[in-house]
Protein backbone atom coordinates (compact mmCIF):
# COMPACT_ATOMS: atom_id res chain seq x y z
CA UNK A 1 0.00 0.00 0.00
CA UNK A 2 1.40 3.38 -0.99
CA UNK A 3 1.50 5.97 1.75
CA UNK A 4 1.23 9.50 0.41
CA UNK A 5 2.21 12.57 2.38
CA UNK A 6 -0.52 14.91 3.44
CA UNK A 7 1.15 18.24 3.89
CA UNK A 8 -0.69 19.08 7.13
CA UNK A 9 0.15 15.94 9.07
CA UNK A 10 2.47 16.56 12.05
CA UNK A 11 5.13 14.12 10.80
CA UNK A 12 5.49 16.05 7.53
CA UNK A 13 5.36 19.50 9.16
CA UNK A 14 8.15 18.51 11.58
CA UNK A 15 10.31 17.06 8.79
CA UNK A 16 9.70 20.05 6.50
CA UNK A 17 10.71 22.46 9.26
CA UNK A 18 13.82 20.37 9.97
CA UNK A 19 14.84 20.45 6.29
CA UNK A 20 14.29 24.21 6.07
CA UNK A 21 16.52 24.69 9.14
CA UNK A 22 19.14 22.29 7.71
CA UNK A 23 19.18 24.33 4.50
CA UNK A 24 19.22 27.65 6.43
CA UNK A 25 15.95 28.67 4.70
CA UNK A 26 17.87 29.18 1.43
CA UNK A 27 16.98 27.75 -2.00
CA UNK A 28 19.64 25.04 -2.27
CA UNK A 29 19.39 24.64 -6.04
CA UNK A 30 20.12 28.33 -6.64
CA UNK A 31 22.77 28.41 -3.89
CA UNK A 32 24.70 25.85 -5.90
CA UNK A 33 25.15 28.63 -8.48
CA UNK A 34 25.95 31.38 -5.96
CA UNK A 35 22.40 32.81 -5.96
CA UNK A 36 20.85 33.15 -2.51
CA UNK A 37 17.05 33.38 -2.32
CA UNK A 38 14.79 32.54 0.62
CA UNK A 39 13.26 29.07 0.35
CA UNK A 40 9.47 28.92 0.19
CA UNK A 41 8.89 25.18 0.25
CA UNK A 42 10.47 21.75 0.54
CA UNK A 43 10.56 19.63 -2.61
CA UNK A 44 10.56 15.82 -2.92
CA UNK A 45 13.34 15.09 -5.44
CA UNK A 46 12.00 11.58 -6.06
CA UNK A 47 8.26 12.31 -6.54
CA UNK A 48 6.11 10.86 -3.74
CA UNK A 49 3.50 9.53 -6.15
CA UNK A 50 6.12 7.36 -7.86
CA UNK A 51 8.52 6.72 -4.95
CA UNK A 52 6.47 6.70 -1.72
CA UNK A 53 9.24 4.77 0.04
CA UNK A 54 11.39 7.94 -0.03
CA UNK A 55 8.77 10.46 1.07
CA UNK A 56 10.17 10.92 4.60
CA UNK A 57 13.87 10.58 3.73
CA UNK A 58 15.78 13.80 4.41
CA UNK A 59 18.19 13.11 1.53
CA UNK A 60 15.15 13.24 -0.81
CA UNK A 61 14.15 16.73 0.31
CA UNK A 62 15.48 20.13 -0.74
CA UNK A 63 14.47 23.66 0.26
CA UNK A 64 13.64 25.79 -2.80
CA UNK A 65 11.59 28.75 -4.05
CA UNK A 66 8.31 28.35 -5.92
CA UNK A 67 10.05 29.55 -9.08
CA UNK A 68 12.72 26.85 -8.74
CA UNK A 69 9.99 24.28 -8.05
CA UNK A 70 8.34 25.23 -11.33
CA UNK A 71 11.64 24.50 -13.12
CA UNK A 72 11.51 20.91 -11.81
CA UNK A 73 7.97 20.12 -13.03
CA UNK A 74 6.07 20.59 -16.26
CA UNK A 75 3.06 22.76 -15.37
CA UNK A 76 0.59 20.85 -17.56
CA UNK A 77 1.56 17.27 -16.73
CA UNK A 78 3.30 17.69 -13.34
CA UNK A 79 5.95 15.30 -14.67
CA UNK A 80 9.56 15.99 -13.81
CA UNK A 81 11.26 18.33 -16.25
CA UNK A 82 14.77 17.79 -17.59
CA UNK A 83 16.15 19.77 -14.63
CA UNK A 84 14.05 17.68 -12.24
CA UNK A 85 15.42 14.47 -13.75
CA UNK A 86 18.99 15.81 -13.52
CA UNK A 87 18.48 16.60 -9.83
CA UNK A 88 17.01 13.13 -9.26
CA UNK A 89 20.02 11.48 -10.93
CA UNK A 90 22.55 13.59 -8.95
CA UNK A 91 20.74 12.83 -5.71
CA UNK A 92 20.62 9.11 -6.48
CA UNK A 93 24.35 9.01 -7.22
CA UNK A 94 25.25 11.03 -4.12
CA UNK A 95 23.16 8.73 -1.88
CA UNK A 96 24.09 5.48 -3.65
CA UNK A 97 20.45 4.90 -4.62
CA UNK A 98 19.91 2.99 -7.89
CA UNK A 99 19.02 5.46 -10.64
CA UNK A 100 15.49 4.57 -11.80
CA UNK A 101 16.27 4.40 -15.52
CA UNK A 102 12.94 2.73 -16.31
CA UNK A 103 11.11 5.67 -14.72
CA UNK A 104 13.31 8.19 -16.56
CA UNK A 105 12.86 6.44 -19.92
CA UNK A 106 9.06 6.27 -19.46
CA UNK A 107 9.06 10.01 -18.74
CA UNK A 108 11.12 10.72 -21.86
CA UNK A 109 8.72 8.63 -24.00
CA UNK A 110 5.73 10.58 -22.63
CA UNK A 111 7.44 13.89 -23.35
CA UNK A 112 8.32 12.76 -26.88
CA UNK A 113 4.72 11.62 -27.52
CA UNK A 114 3.35 14.94 -26.25
CA UNK A 115 5.80 16.85 -28.44
CA UNK A 116 4.82 14.81 -31.50
CA UNK A 117 1.13 15.51 -30.74
CA UNK A 118 1.82 19.25 -30.64
CA UNK A 119 1.35 19.63 -26.88
CA UNK A 120 5.00 20.36 -26.08
CA UNK A 121 6.47 20.32 -22.60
Amino acid sequence: MKQITTYKEPKWVKLRDSVLRRDKYIDQYLARYGIFKPAELVHHIFPVIDFPEYQYCEWNLISITKKTHNMFHDKETDMLSKKGIELLERTARRNKIPIPYEYINQRKKKVHAMFMNGKGV
